[in-house]
């Protein structure tokens, strides 16, 4: 049995993991690899290696064929994939994946009205989220009519805005030109001064070398460090 998780260990600790998807290879085997809350990790690896089964299992959406997925020292088997979701938030690379309500600043804030929350308190955090993500005058507009890059930041806002411990984001700057890129870069290290840990999965290598403090890379269903 795991010990009592203290502050200097693993957030997420990965233990003899192996998963493939039905009729196909094996994506992963035998991955055995921790992230630290004190920094950004980025995974890199070619298209298919297994960056983002990687990335969903550790934030819950898949279960691994074998091992273990460790979040502050409980093995997330036995956490609701909600109660994993208010620790680690995940963005999609795909980010209409995640967006269903019909304006940007009711997605941004859909599940903190959805918990209860009073509606002013709401607003004034919504408000907030959208200014750091320079996405003011799209407060009325629907996700579905917004470019790429402009639901990529939804997205995300929706994610930030509800102060996760630990964030997954899979291809985040996607869509993004240079100055999306490097605001994208200041709210990530503030995160990170915040104590909330990250791991990036991208191709971008001009992003990860400009934020990541240490790189792993996914090849031939192994994961290693660069």
């Amino acid at each position: 049995m795991k010990e009592a998780y203290r502050a200097n260990e693993a957030f997420i600790e990965i233990e003899d993991l192996a998963f493939s998807y039905k009729r196909s290879p094996v994506i992963l085997n035998n991955v055995n690899i921790s992230f630290y809350k004190s920094e950004i990790t980025a995974i890199i690896g070619p298209n298919g290696s297994g960056k983002t089964t990687l990335g969903k299992l550790m934030s819950g959406i898949l279960s691994s064929d074998q091992g273990s997925v460790f979040l502050e020292g409980t093995n997330i088997k036995g956490i609701t994939l909600g109660n994993i979701g208010k620790k680690v938030g995940y963005l999609f690379q795909q980010p209409e994946r995640q967006l269903f309500n019909p304006t940007v600043k009711e997605e941004i804030g859909f599940a903190h009205l959805f918990m209860g929350e009073p509606k002013d308190k709401v607003e004034k955090k919504v408000s907030k989220i959208i200014e750091e993500l320079s996405l003011q005058g799209l407060e009325n507009s629907s996700p579905y009519q917004i470019s790429r890059g402009e639901r990529q930041r939804v997205a995300l806002a929706a994610i930030l805005i509800n102060e996760p411990s630990f964030l997954i984001l899979d291809e985040p700057t996607t869509g993004l030109d240079m100055v999306r890129k490097e605001k994208l870069s200041e709210i990530l290290k503030r995160f990170q001064q915040q104590n909330i840990g990250m791991v990036i999965i991208s191709h971008d290598k001009s992003f990860i070398k400009s934020n990541a403090d240490r790189i792993v890379e996914v090849s031939g269903g192994e994961v290693n460090e660069v």
